[in-house]
Formats: C-alpha cells, sequence, structure tokens
C-alpha cells in the first residue's frame, strides 16, 4: 500500500499527502524584490500539479543578503501585496504554501555589502564579508523576526529557516567559516547560537499553531574542516525544543567542493533525524515514485522534498499517483487526461 499520498499535519498545517515542492530560486524579480507573473505561474502550476505543499523559494530578509538583485524579498512592507497575492493564488489552487527566509551572508551577490561571522570569502569569486558585531548579529535575528511577520501577513501557511548551503545561519554553524572568539563562536553551543536565537524570534512573533521548520546541511561532505553528522544532530534536537517542527535535510554549500549525488542520497540523513526524535525530510534525487513512497512507508522521512524533478514535471505528483496505483486526483479541467 502506498503512503506517499497519506495526509500530513504540522500543527495547523494540514497537507494532502507527503510531497513537497522543494525551494528553489528563480532569479526572476525586479531589483526591488516583488514577485512578478513568473511566480504566480511557476507555483500555482506545481499547485494543480497536487503537490501537499508549495515551498517558496529562498526569500531574503535583507537587501544586502541576495544571492543575486534578481532574488525574491521580504525585507520590506512594500513586497506583502505581491506576496499575498501569490500566495492567495496558490490556495485557489488548491495548495497550501510556505516561504523558505534566508540570508546569503558571505554568498551573497558581489554588488552588495557582505557580512558573515568572519572575514572569510566563499571563494575568490567572492567578496571577503564584513565580520558582524553583535550590534550586526542582533540586527540580523530581527531581520528573520520581520521577514516572519511579513510572511504571516502575506498569509503563507509556514515559514522555513534557511540554514543550509553555505548562507548566514549555516555559516555561523560551520567552523569553516566561523573562527570567532566570542559567544556566536568557538564550540558547538556558540556557533549555533544565532541558529537558536533566530528561530526563537521567528517562533515569538507567528502564532504558536502557525509551523516553523528549518533547512540544515547535515554534513559539510568533503570540506576539510567542516562539522559532522553529530553536530547536527544536536542542532536539530535543540532546534526542535525551540519550537521548530521538522528540519528538511540537505548537505554541503559551505565550501567550493561537489559530493556524490544519486538518488536517495540524503535520505539515510533524514532517517538519523527521525531517530532522534524530530520530523524530517530529505530533498536530493528523491524523484522516483517508488522511491519517494518507501522513503515513508520505510518511516525514514515523514515528508519528501522534490525539485529538479517538479522542474521537469509540474504534474509530477499526478504520475506518482498513476505509477504507485493510486486513483489519480486531477483538477476538473483535466480529468479527461486520467480517464
Amino acid at each position: 500500500m502506498a503512503h506517499l499520498f497519506d495526509p500530513f499535519e504540522s500543527r495547523r498545517l494540514q497537507l494532502r499527502n507527503r510531497i513537497v515542492m522543494s525551494p528553489m530560486c528563480q532569479y526572476s524579480a525586479p531589483e526591488d524584490g516583488t514577485v512578478t507573473e513568473w511566480h504566480l505561474v511557476h507555483y500555482g502550476a506545481r499547485a494543480v500539479g497536487g503537490v501537499g505543499l508549495v515551498m517558496l523559494e529562498m526569500t531574503q530578509v535583507a537587501p544586502n543578503g541576495r544571492l543575486s538583485p534578481a532574488d525574491l524579498g521580504i525585507w520590506d512592507d512594500a513586497q506583502i501585496p505581491g506576496l499575498r497575492r501569490l500566495a492567495d493564488f496558490v490556495h485557489s489552487q488548491g495548495a497550501p504554501i510556505g516561504v523558505q527566509l534566508g540570508h546569503a551572508g558571505r554568498k551573497a551577490d558581489p554588488v552588495f555589502d557582505a557580512v558573515g561571522p568572519s572575514a572569510i570569502a566563499f571563494s575568490d569569486h567572492y567578496r571577503v564579508p564584513l565580520a558582524l558585531d553583535t550590534k550586526g548579529i542582533a540586527t540580523v535575528i530581527d531581520q528573520f523576526a520581520q521577514g516572519a511577520h511579513r510572511a504571516l501577513e502575506a498569509g503563507f501557511d509556514m515559514v522555513e529557516l534557511h540554514g543550509a548551503h553555505g548562507y548566514l545561519l549555516h555559516q555561523f554553524l560551520s567552523p569553516i567559516s566561523n573562527r570567532r572568539d566570542d559567544g556566536y563562536g568557538g564550540d558547538l553551543s556558540g556557533r549555533m547560537r544565532l541558529l537558536l536565537e533566530v528561530a526563537d524570534a521567528v517562533r515569538n512573533v507567528l502564532p504558536q499553531d502557525m509551523p516553523v521548520w528549518a533547512r540544515l546541511s547535515m554534513l559539510e561532505a568533503g570540506a576539510p574542516g567542516g562539522y559532522p553528522l553529530e553536530d547536527t544532530l544536536e542542532a536539530a534536537r535543540r532546534l526542535h525544543a525551540h519550537g521548530i517542527d521538522l528540519i528538511d535535510c540537505t548537505t554541503g554549500g559551505n565550501a567550493p567542493v561537489t559530493e556524490p549525488e544519486f538518488p536517495g542520497f540524503r535520505l539515510p540523513l533524514s532517517a538519523a533525524v527521525k531517530a532522534a526524535g524530530v520530523p524530517a525530510m530529505p530533498v536530493g534525487h528523491m524523484d522516483y515514485p517508488q522511491l519517494a513512497d518507501a522513503a515513508i512507508s520505510s518511516g525514514q522521512a515523514d515528508l519528501v522534498a522534490l525539485a529538479r524533478g517538479l522542474l521537469r514535471n509540474p504534474h509530477w505528483a499526478l504520475a506518482a499517483q498513476q505509477a504507485l496505483h493510486v486513483e489519480p486526483t486531477p483538477p476538473i479541467q483535466y480529468r479527461r487526461a486520467y480517464r
């Protein structure tokens, strides 16, 4: 029996199945970071296609935290109307929508003044960031909290904190990029301090029944000096105790190295997070219906996040129903294609 299409609950969030559209930057916003027609078409199509949850791309909480000048933003109240229009449109097409809050830190586009935990550039192609002082850190925490408040005002159903892929929260967590000797550096407790303080600040501005998730790079594969899985499992447990409901499990991104990739290669990481008592979702080459269903059925994951598979096929969820011999549930306009 297939379990990929079992419903799922996270606080007040009700999902019709276990399929999540993973956040994927579209680099399609004007310089003011506002929503365009592209975003309505792109995200609306995946809602029509049957995913359980549409996740908006990494949406930046600060103008200097952008990966590119074409990133979506949530740092200004003027961005709320477009975000609300997008959330309302996705809802009208049958799916809830979440937003991933992020700050690129030292990986910001070189046109911006980058910041980070320490004055260490990601690579020769990036600026050396300004090492944040305690006042700058307090500003970052407030930027995440204000971004979460705007997400609530815009009608999003949940938020996710981006603590992975070498962006600012990940930079603080990793000894590769964090060489501080104050309370935000040093041992694991110091390095995870900003992540936990951001989690608290975001949790405090949102209703208690609104879910907050976090994406973590569970391993820094192939990166000299990177942290081990044991560190992020502890971070996952601590985040859960601070009101984070689920860990979105990924890897790497904080050093210019590559890692081997194959179908389900991050599934053992979500299994480890679940074994630590925290709900988990893997991302990365999970776009095979039988693999995605096995991840849920075996208890190694609570949800599965799909990225490139949903770029190739907005109706991946409907195709997966057919592949797993589940009665398809297309919108009425498309039913003739499934008879």
